[in-house]
């Protein structure tokens, strides 16, 4: 996979896992069916713990197209931000559109 590749697969990969808290009502996605839902802090939880996951799968990719650059506390403070962001569209899927029905 080239390095263009490598870089829009974990951008997809970070849209879909900050999402994923927000569209399921499974613990951590496949646990059972939370009830009567699940709170926000919870979904907040998940949402680190995918971070993280998206970062490993990330360092992976890096490592496995060369060396592994060191970071700062400025890149992970950027690339948390980001994907808080990236959850947007979920967050308000969950908390924000009403249901009519």
């Amino acid at each position: 996979m080239s390095q263009t590749g490598a870089i829009w697969l974990v951008i997809f990969a970070a849209l879909v896992a900050a999402n994923l808290p927000f569209l399921s009502q499974r613990l951590a996605l496949v646990g059972p069916v939370a009830r009567p839902h699940k709170t926000l802090f919870i979904r907040l939880l998940e949402l680190v713990a995918l971070y993280f996951i998206v970062g490993g799968c990330a360092m992976l990719l890096e490592r496995r197209a060369g060396q592994n650059a060191p970071q700062g506390w400025e890149f992970y403070a950027i690339t948390g931000t980001l994907f808080v962001t990236l959850a947007f569209p979920g967050f308000i899927y969950r908390y924000l559109v009403r249901r009519r029905g």
